[in-house]
């Protein structure tokens, strides 16, 4: 059986719009730039050359996987239940040993993006918080040992808005 990806309806309808970009637009602006090269002449020292092969070889290696990912994505159900963390929801936690509250979106793992507190599922918080309830202390178990997060508030995940 394939490996499945999880992602919300958004998360799979960015990732479409971004292969379509990768292969439609990106894909013709590269072959331009190796053909331009080319037109210079000599490839062996045409270090514009090289550069735009490395860019094509890249270019190919995300359209690849993005294709694996959207074709073994499994669309997580949405949701309005706020009562428990699930897919799709943002989480206000405190964190115990920091003193202070955060407030996660628990995503798919293909759309994580920590910079932006946007979490997986799969991740040590995420998996920690999927099933839980405001008012519970979770104990998450990360790598560098057990810490505790009270969960504050659940709410809703809106396209318009991400937890930051």
């Amino acid at each position: 059986m394939a490996e499945q990806f999880i992602m919300t309806r958004e998360g799979y309808e960015e990732a479409k719009k971004r292969l379509d970009y990768l292969i439609n637009v990106k894909r013709a602006e590269i072959v331009g730039r190796i053909q331009e090269a080319r037109s210079h002449g000599d490839l062996s020292e045409n270090a514009e050359y090289d550069a735009a092969r490395n860019e094509q070889a890249a270019n190919e290696g995300e359209i690849a996987e993005l294709d694996h990912r959207i074709k073994n994505a499994v669309i997580a159900e949405e949701n309005d239940d706020n009562s428990v963390v699930h897919i799709g929801t943002v989480v206000t936690v405190y964190d115990e040993d920091f003193g202070e509250e955060v407030a996660y979106t628990i995503k798919g793992s293909t759309e994580a993006d920590a910079m932006n507190n946007i979490i997986s599922n799969e991740s040590p918080v995420g998996a920690a918080l999927i099933g839980h309830k405001k008012g519970d202390t979770v104990t998450v178990k990360a790598p560098n040992g057990e810490y505790s997060l009270k969960i504050l508030k659940i709410e809703l995940k809106t396209s318009e808005s991400d937890a930051k």
